[in-house]
């Protein structure tokens, strides 16, 4: 297997949850430097990364992915381009659809078009399992199995995911794609769940749970997906997709549970709702690719995973707040 080497990295929605830990993973793990694009959208905040601003190897540009002026010096002489920018919360979409298609779709080919200038050594774009759809009770997503979005958001996912591949298949460029299920960890938006969830439990707020609260996700570590992302950026094969899961499978009820325990807070916080639209009832992922193709596989257990996020989130209700007020 051809590894990369990777020096300058390219990084947009670097200030976002997983776009963060992906940052301080590279200035952690590696010599490389990071130029992180972003245009500090409310799930994108500064805070994510005051550790690292400085570190010489960091630097930051402000501006969205939609302006090719922009994009394109912030791509100047990088090695290697890794997209995580996209507006990513699925009720939002189903809101107002059109800022996703144009962030995630229209975005999406304004950096391909400048990476076919550029000529980075690879071009990594970051998707994720909702583009295949719904699963039913048994069985698991492969990079085989057909795209089938069912909101907005995976559609536009599924539509750049696409476009990237054209890219490589017209263009020659070095486009690889990762398809991750459902992240967990420190620095996420407190829209999401289990911020949410705990959050709302530590203020003794009722917890929204959509419909009868049996949907099933596989939950990975970010740290882990970091890891994976930075493996397929530096031995990715390029036209390939490699899926990315922790092969963790948790109901949304039994996550919600955990959190009100862990938290010493009584299940009658818990507020079912009504389900959101189109709301797929399973995601599982199958790694068997990148774990054999790059030696590539999860560290966390979901237990001792999800009890450090609780207590992170605790330590950090000033950050919660800062990020929440904008």
């Amino acid at each position: 297997m051809r590894v990369r080497n990777i020096k300058k990295i390219l990084v947009t929605g670097g200030c976002g949850f997983i776009g963060s830990n992906f940052v301080r993973h590279i200035l952690t793990s590696s010599d490389a430097s990071v130029v992180n694009l972003d245009a500090l959208t409310y799930a994108g905040s500064l805070e994510n990364l005051r550790d690292v601003e400085g570190d010489a190897r960091y630097s930051f540009v402000k501006g969205d992915i939609c302006d090719p002026d922009v994009v394109r010096g912030a791509m100047d002489g990088v090695d290697a381009v890794v997209h995580f920018a996209a507006e990513s919360h699925v009720d939002r979409s189903i809101e107002g659809p059109s800022v996703f298609v144009r962030t995630n779709v229209v975005g999406t080919q304004v950096l391909l078009d400048a990476a076919l200038k550029v000529k980075p050594s690879v071009y990594l774009q970051v998707s994720t399992d909702e583009v295949y759809g719904s699963l039913g009770p048994d069985g698991y997503f492969t990079e085989n199995t057909p795209l089938a979005p069912n909101s907005p958001y995976s559609a536009s996912k599924a539509g750049a995911d696409l476009l990237a591949l054209a890219y490589y298949h017209t263009f020659g460029l070095p486009v690889v794609v990762t398809r991750c299920s459902n992240n967990y960890g420190p620095y996420q938006f407190p829209e999401k769940l289990i911020p949410l969830f705990i959050n709302n439990a530590l203020r003794d707020v009722p917890v929204p749970l959509y419909g009868d609260g049996k949907n099933v996700r596989d939950w990975i570590h970010v740290m882990d997906h970091c890891r994976a992302v930075d493996a397929v950026m530096r031995g990715g094969r390029p036209g390939e997709v490699y899926n990315i899961g922790a092969n963790s499978e948790r109901k949304n009820i039994d996550i919600t549970k955990l959190i009100l325990a862990s938290l010493g807070k009584p299940e009658t916080l818990i507020s079912y709702v009504e389900d959101r639209l189109g709301h797929d009832r399973r995601y599982a992922i199958d790694s068997t690719k990148i774990t054999t193709q790059l030696g590539w596989s999860p560290k966390y257990d979901f237990e001792a995973g999800i009890a450090e996020t609780i207590s992170w989130y605790i330590d950090h209700q000033d950050w919660c707040r800062k990020v929440a007020q904008g």
